[in-house]
């Protein structure tokens, strides 16, 4: 198939041409692991899996690097100044920053799994990474892009990247300070950003390390490139991240990679949009309730309602969250699942046809293959289902391949249906819901009520059907 991607560097779609063929080297922003994550940092990880389910089902050999930040993110990003967030977070927690970090870390992975989001290649942590940091700005010293200012680090001077600013189409004034990097006035530039911090003196950081500069820790930006270049090479195919990063992490990282790759070093910059609330405000952990992949779960949601609500949208467009968003994800969802359980029920599901699946398969991955195009992917989900010239089989083989493709577990939630409804009920319970069908139809429906509470409370459903009712195990 064609791929089309929207690149941010170029602002406009483009054909994607890898560097190797058959290959794809792919970086994506991780997260900083001070805390659990926010639904929002997940939807880009979504949009991650989606692009690279794109390529795998295109033939191509994906190499997907994924960093874990561990050391140097400073907390307030609006005006470049606050606490390292890891030792913020080993503070409230009362627990030393490798201990928090595991943990959440470890949280993050769980969130990842239940969301079904293949793992990647490689997840490398800052730390340890901190020779190849160290060398990185070393290299941009013997360049001369770096400059020290005494007591606080070493410093990025992005007066001597010409083309700083260009990933967003701005011009070097019209960035602010680097972002996660206290604001100093004994900065050349607004702009520049620090490359090593020097641990403050009197005060022994949980997280520091000797330097040619001193002791001190790397600046958040530093690790992206120097990871990147490490596993993937001076130069891959592409770079993805939330679009807040592309102004300043993202310049910043062009600017200290690029001097030393002597080329540009990302063919494709891919850049996923907010989530935000019905106000249009970026849901974020510090923006009110924090709303973590748990609270879903809290509330009932399987997390495949959310990576369906999520792929309802489209990953240049904000999506907006709200509860009722969520329920009619969660009717749609279960629409489609109940309807595939249909399909693994079927007595007489015929022979796949192959030329059917061909021609499905086909549709659907140029669709997913033009930007992403998720929404329009589900909507040929539900033609299939509609679609009455094809047996239950050919349709059942074709969700083999749309779960592979978006990752929606639709197989698997119509098989945990057909397990349960499968299920043989013990007599006592079918006793029960026997007496039920009898008070409905003597409209008794004081005592049906109780008697369907009854089957609840033992692990059962009594469902009605046109034919008279069904009784069904409810999920564990």
């Amino acid at each position: 198939m064609t791929i089309k991607l929207f690149n941010t560097m170029s602002r406009k779609l483009e054909e994607f041409k890898p560097l190797n063929p058959g290959r794809v080297g792919f970086y994506s922003c991780g997260p900083t692991v001070y805390h659990y994550a926010h639904i929002g940092n997940l939807r880009t990880m979504i949009h991650n899996d989606i692009l690279k389910r794109m390529f795998l089902e295109n033939g191509y050999d994906v190499h997907h690097v994924m960093n874990i930040t561990d050391v140097g993110h400073l907390t307030n990003d609006e005006d470049d100044s606050g606490e390292d967030k890891m030792e913020k977070g080993a503070a409230r927690d009362n627990k030393s920053v490798w201990d928090i970090a595991k943990f959440y870390k470890d949280e993050f992975l769980r969130d990842y799994d239940d969301l079904n989001i293949m793992r990647p290649t490689d997840m490398p942590h800052a730390t340890d990474y901190i020779a190849e940091q160290i060398e990185l700005v070393q290299k941009l010293e013997k360049l001369g892009y770096t400059y020290e200012i005494p007591g606080d680090g070493i410093y990025y001077d992005t007066s001597k990247f010409a083309a700083y600013g260009a990933l967003t189409g701005g011009a070097l004034s019209g960035n602010r300070a680097g972002a996660r990097v206290e604001f100093n006035s004994a900065k050349r530039n607004p702009t520049d950003f620090a490359l090593w911090k020097f641990s403050p003196v009197g005060v022994r950081r949980q997280m520091e390390w000797d330097s040619p500069w001193g002791v001190g820790f790397p600046g958040w930006h530093a690790e992206c490139s120097a990871m990147g270049m490490k596993l993937l090479g001076n130069h891959f195919d592409i770079h993805t991240g939330g679009e807040d990063l592309s102004r300043v992490h993202h310049a910043n990282e062009i600017a200290q990679s690029e001097p030393i790759t002597g080329a540009p070093w990302v063919s494709y910059w891919v850049h996923f949009s907010f989530l935000v609330d019905k106000s249009g405000e970026k849901m974020s952990k510090s923006s009110g309730e924090f709303l973590g992949l748990d609270a879903l779960r809290r509330r009932g949601y399987d997390p495949m309602v959310y990576r369906y609500l999520i792929l309802l949208g489209h990953y240049q467009t904000q999506l907006a969250f709200s509860w009722d968003a969520m329920d009619a994800a969660a009717a749609g969802y279960k629409n489609i699942t109940r309807r595939v359980a249909d399909l693994l029920m079927d007595n007489a599901p015929g022979d796949v046809d192959a030329t059917a699946v061909g021609a499905w398969h086909d549709k659907m991955l140029g669709v997913i293959s033009d930007n992403l195009k998720t929404a329009e992917t589900l909507v040929l989900v539900q033609e299939i289902l509609r679609d009455g010239t094809m047996n239950a089989a050919t349709k059942i083989n074709l969700f083999e391949f749309i779960d592979r493709l978006l990752g929606l577990q639709f197989l698997d939630r119509a098989r945990r249906i057909v397990e349960r409804e499968s299920a043989d009920a013990p007599a006592e319970i079918t006793e029960l819901a026997q007496r039920r069908a009898a008070a409905k139809v003597a409209r008794d429906w004081a005592t049906a009520d109780d008697l369907r509470a009854q089957i609840d409370a033992m692990g059962w459903s009594v469902v009605d059907t046109r034919d008279g009712f069904k009784i069904v195990k409810k999920d564990e």
